[in-house]
């Protein structure tokens, strides 16, 4: 504060107390008339100041400077308000405007040094830390302040000289040596430079920062035998960084340590400066590059699970890993488990419906597909998976819904266009609405005329409703000549011919099928209901118990088994 407010409020309280010289007193009612408004205003900013009424504050400090503009602790008090919320400018102004009305007071001169530093005017915040550390040499944080604004001026010996002064007060100090470390460096003496880290090292053996520094010298002058020796130091001295777990664990895989590797990885994954991302990266390269995975990588999956429970990318590379490991009940709960987190992830929902289509689980895929539409409306492929499952949740006028217009959704992808064509022939089919179905069917086939798939899928519905039986048979017969030594387009032959009657010719097709593949079920079904047909109902039941031990749970074969 102003010396002169303070000679006023101490003479107006000596003065009132005493009240024995008539002069004083007449003086002093002067000054108490003519000064009290900006003394309370004064009083009051501080006061407010005090109760975090910023705002309040700066306008009752405002007040004072209407009244009078030489007061340097008003300036102050206003500047480190402005500066408490974020008004930069405003503060400097302030500051600068204080320091000019007591250039000689220390608190203004470490103001300006640290701002001009702040502000990157290097070169005047110099000029400030210097007349501090001329004040008080032995006061470190600024001799430490000034050799960082002369390095930010490229004083480098200066800067040096103010870290040694800073030395001879604290005494050696491991971040002092470092500091000086790296201005030798930049003044390529790098023989200075590791003077400087030898002499910490023998003081501070184990610490971290000299040690860390040791490995980046090295690692930066190609000594990389050195390096890693000291990078093992390193994750002893400071067993919380990751970064150089990571390090170590690279350099282990390059040398083909994949033990000691792997166990580096597993620390870093313990320490909080390895973020999630960074562990994402890592397991994502050793999934795509490693043609056997290590069972410690899987421990660090669970390890990543566990320590960001409510993240979906944590659960997703956990379903990567186990549908890696043919653990696909598993892998499907964790892709699941990441969209309960983040339903945004289109990647995540279409190998989470793939993976319900080839399982089976058209329930699930039915109500997943529902939902993903709703989240992917423009994405005809869910349409069609969610008319798939539908059809063989036998909702065949819903599957008709979703399918028409899904199909629409589909551009320049006509093997796609035609699946949906396909797949209506099957709801209508469902709906025994057969003309039309034979017409979705044949739109199917011109639209993709290369699709064994199709035209075998169509062979068999007609089978299977015996409707053109003649055209099924010839159908399915084109699809063998298409597509040779696959099962399940011979197995479609054999059942036409068996619908026809041909049995012996059925038979001939069914073991043909049955060689290349033993365990499809349909095909050893098909075999016991051809050797029925041709008496054999001994041979028609062993056939049928082989179908069931592949499908336990078709009821269908349990009754025929039961009934024969």
């Amino acid at each position: 504060m102003n010396k002169l407010i303070i000679h006023i409020i101490f003479s107006f309280f000596i003065l009132a107390s005493c009240g024995t010289n008539k002069l004083a007193i007449e003086d002093q009612n002067q000054i108490s008339q003519n000064d009290y408004p900006y003394i309370s205003a004064f009083h009051q900013g501080l006061r407010l100041k005090t109760k975090g009424r910023t705002d309040e504050a700066i306008k009752k400090l405002e007040e004072c400077l209407l009244i009078r503009q030489d007061d340097d602790a008003v300036y102050y008090a206003l500047s480190k308000l402005e500066l408490s919320k974020g008004n930069l400018d405003a503060s400097a102004i302030y500051i600068v405007k204080a320091h000019e009305l007591s250039p000689k007071n220390t608190w203004y001169i470490q103001e300006l040094a640290y701002m001009y530093f702040e502000q990157e005017n290097y070169p005047e915040s110099v000029v400030n830390f210097e007349k501090l550390v001329e004040i008080e040499p032995r006061k470190v944080e600024w001799q430490y302040g000034y050799a960082e604004a002369l390095v930010r001026t490229g004083d480098l010996d200066k800067a040096i000289e103010a870290l040694n002064k800073t030395e001879d007060q604290v005494g050696l100090n491991p971040s002092l040596s470092v500091q000086k470390y790296n201005l030798y460096m930049d003044k390529k003496d790098p023989v200075k430079a590791l003077e400087e880290l030898d002499l910490a090292k023998e003081a501070y053996p184990k610490d971290a920062q000299v040690i860390a520094t040791y490995v980046d010298h090295y690692f930066r002058t190609n000594e990389e035998q050195k390096a890693v020796s000291m990078l093992e130091e390193l994750v002893v001295a400071d067993p919380m960084n990751g970064r150089a777990h990571l390090a170590l664990a690279d350099i282990y895989l390059s040398q083909r340590k994949e033990t000691e590797a792997y166990k580096q990885l597993d620390l870093a994954f313990k320490c909080s400066d390895v973020d999630i991302d960074t562990k994402m990266k890592i397991l994502i390269k050793i999934h795509e590059s490693s043609s056997k995975i290590d069972p410690v990588v899987y421990e660090l999956v669970n390890e990543l699970v566990l320590d960001h429970p409510e993240e979906a990318k944590a659960h997703s590379i956990r379903g990567d890993y186990l549908l890696r490991a043919n653990k696909e009940e598993a892998a499907l709960k964790a892709y699941k488990m990441a969209l309960n987190y983040d339903e945004t992830l289109f990647p995540i929902w279409n190998q989470v419906l793939i993976m319900e289509y080839q399982a089976k689980k058209y329930e699930e895929l039915f109500d997943d597909s529902k939902e993903c539409m709703l989240l992917y409306p423009s994405i005809a492929v869910v349409y069609l998976l969610n008319g798939v499952s539908a059809n063989q949740l036998k909702k065949y006028n819903v599957a008709v819904d979703v399918l028409s217009v899904g199909v629409e959704l589909v551009v320049n992808d006509n093997p796609v266009k035609a699946e949906f064509y396909g797949q209506l022939g099957d709801s209508y089919f469902g709906l025994k609405d057969y003309e039309l179905a034979k017409k979705k069917y044949q739109k199917a086939m011109s639209t993709d005329p290369q699709s064994a798939l199709i035209t075998n899928n169509f062979a068999y519905r007609l089978a299977k409703e015996k409707i053109d039986l003649e055209l099924a048979k010839q159908l399915a017969l084109k699809v063998t000549t298409m597509a040779p030594n696959q099962a399940q387009f011979i197995d479609t032959y054999g059942f036409t011919l068996l619908q026809n009657e041909e049995f012996n010719k059925a038979k001939a097709q069914f073991l043909k099928a049955y060689d290349l593949d033993q365990n499809d079920n349909l095909i050893l079904e098909h075999l016991g209901d051809t050797e029925l047909q041709l008496g054999s109902p001994d041979l028609a039941k062993e056939w049928w118990e082989k179908a069931l031990e592949i499908d336990k749970n078709n009821e269908q074969l349990k009754l025929k088994i039961a009934n024969n």
